[in-house]
């Protein structure tokens, strides 16, 4: 697998320059649409172009840290160990406003962004999201663009995960080779929420696979059955090795 970087995050700090309506929402798909093909040219879907005053603090505290330079640092990392597979990637990182974004709802947001990349990944982009409610740092960054680059590490060795217990194993995978040992449970949260999820491992529908990796808040959030479980149980599970 041959791994590329592209940095987006100044072009995503000068969209915010536009005044706020209908001349930045048409340079927004500007910059997303390639003329010729109609098709997509930079993975900005998950980018909200119509994001409030807090989007230009935040892109502009990524980018005084070099976050693009962070991530183009750990992808080079990543590329030697991945020279097995097939195929060509770009990555990038994009920013989603899941703070005072109406149309993003986290729990929906991110269950696309880890299980439903088949689009991008037909277009080779590896888009890497960083949310505008969490706090990055250069471990944060890191994790979050490699995890991006082992799920499709995942993919190609495994096939897209259909059931629950195949996401998890997903997001284990990812999760272990990125470093990352977040979310987290407590040891008896995590027998129980072990228990749990074993009667549920062939679940495909998405309100239980919903509340059985982000918890019952996400459930009631969506309009969904809640499991009993603790807030991002289900990952807090994959993060400890399952």
């Amino acid at each position: 697998m041959r791994l590329d970087y592209v940095p987006l995050l100044k072009i995503q700090r000068d969209l915010y320059e536009l005044p706020r309506g209908f001349e930045r929402f048409r340079e927004y798909l500007r910059t997303m649409t390639d003329p010729e093909s109609g098709d997509l040219k930079f993975p900005l879907v998950a980018m909200n172009p119509m994001g409030k005053d807090h989007l230009p603090p935040f892109l502009d505290h990524l980018l005084a840290i070099d976050a693009d330079g962070i991530a183009a640092h750990a992808l080079a990392e990543a590329d030697g160990g991945l020279r097995d597979l097939p195929g060509e990637y770009r990555a990038c990182l994009v920013v989603s406003d899941d703070l005072k974004g109406g149309w993003t709802n986290r729990y929906a947001s991110e269950y696309s962004y880890r299980f439903e990349q088949r689009a991008y990944y037909r277009r080779a982009w590896l888009a890497a999201i960083l949310w505008t409610s969490e706090t990055y740092d250069t471990t944060a960054i890191r994790q979050e663009l490699l995890q991006c680059v082992y799920r499709v590490a995942y993919v190609q060795r495994h096939g897209a995960p259909r059931t629950l217990g195949d996401m998890l194993a997903q997001e284990s995978y990812a999760m272990r080779h990125a470093g990352a040992s977040t979310p987290r449970l407590d040891d008896d949260d995590l027998v129980y929420t072990r228990e749990v999820l074993r009667e549920y491992s062939s679940a495909t529908d998405r309100a239980t696979v919903i509340a059985a990796l982000f918890g019952d808040g996400a459930a009631r959030d969506l309009g969904y059955p809640p499991l009993g479980l603790s807030t991002r149980a289900g990952l807090a599970l994959a993060a400890a090795g399952l």
